[in-house]
């Protein structure tokens, strides 16, 4: 402990014995100060502080040089990983904007499709149903025609029955066919 406390008053002592010639002797009789020793101890410590800086301080420094380096490189690393991520956060709400529009456009196309495949069943219902009243309204009107035939000839049949008991003479087939037209007539007329 004295060695290390004494390299350190070196330069004070160094400017005393200048000044003072036999001052020099005065510390080397204080402090058991020997020539030899001293330089023994003098390179003892450079030889320790050389070999403590080569294989202590040194591979120490060089380490936390290294951490620093990982700890940067690892800082640059997550600030890159964040910009992916927003990036692919981007991209990942883009992707989903764009399905959700695919999406609503292919709904709007499947409720026209089936609005015009509505219309085009109703218009074919309809044109279906035309063709029933179409249909109903020939048979309506051809069975209209065939029991106005009908009556027409039950009506004069009736009428030349009638004719005959109220006549009480035997109608010919003319007589009879004069006054189905004339009865005929008059029902049309």
């Amino acid at each position: 402990m004295h060695s290390i406390f004494f390299f350190a008053m070196i330069p004070i002592l160094a400017s005393a014995v200048a000044e003072n010639p036999g001052t020099f002797e005065i510390i080397q009789q204080t402090f058991g100060l020997k020539g030899p020793f001293f330089i023994a101890q003098v390179i003892n410590f450079f030889l320790v502080i050389f070999i403590l800086k080569k294989f202590a301080f040194g591979p120490i420094q060089t380490m936390l040089e290294q951490r620093r380096a990982r700890i940067a490189d690892g800082e640059e690393k997550l600030k890159q990983i964040e910009q992916q991520l927003a990036a692919s956060e981007q991209t990942t709400a883009a992707a989903i904007a764009k399905a959700n529009e695919e999406a609503i456009r292919l709904v709007n196309e499947a409720k026209q499709g089936a609005t015009a495949f509505t219309e085009q069943k109703a218009q074919e219902a309809i044109a279906q149903a035309q063709q029933i009243l179409t249909k109903a309204e020939a048979a309506a009107k051809a069975d209209r025609d065939r029991l106005s035939v009908e009556l027409k000839r039950e009506f004069g049949r009736l009428v030349a029955a009638t004719t005959a008991q109220v006549t009480g003479k035997v109608l010919t087939a003319d007589d009879q066919k004069r006054i189905n037209e004339d009865a005929l007539a008059q029902i049309e007329g």
